[in-house]
């Protein structure tokens, strides 16, 4: 097996677990901190913020889970980059806070637009070979 070979079958497996850390890690702590959670996201002016929350944690360890997992890996990795557009806007609008919090929100705002990058190359390549999908690298 060669490096390029061998790049392309663990580096697939890597990458899915590095991306889905932050999304099961998230999930699993949203649902620890419920009401914490829901408080903020009333502070942001969502409705509906209970439905919403239990939307939030199933599209984040639901779908952290299946691109972990490499189990239709393609739609979780959509479902992850359409969620993230809105939380991104809503959450890191760094143009629209206080200039002390300006930095921070726009590295935030960068981590979700590099996440969205990820997840459009899962749309695009699979999970990969080390997956329960089995899904060739560009299929």
């Amino acid at each position: 097996m060669n490096a390029c070979t061998t790049a392309q079958r663990y580096g697939t497996l890597i990458g899915r677990i590095l991306l889905s850390l932050i999304f099961v890690i998230s999930g699993f702590s949203k649902i620890a901190g419920f009401a914490g959670t829901a408080g903020y996201m009333s502070s942001k002016g969502l409705p509906m913020v209970e439905v919403l929350l239990v939307l939030t944690i199933i599209i984040e360890l639901g779908s952290g889970l299946m691109i972990l997992l490499g189990w239709k890996a393609r739609w979780a990795a959509l479902a992850i980059f359409l969620f993230v557009i809105p939380v991104t806007l809503i959450f890191h609008a760094f143009w629209a806070v206080d200039p002390a919090q300006t930095q921070m929100q726009f590295n935030n705002f960068m981590k979700n637009v590099a996440i969205m990058g990820g997840m459009l190359y899962i749309i695009a390549y699979g999970a990969g070979p080390l997956s329960l999908d089995r899904e060739s690298h560009g299929r």
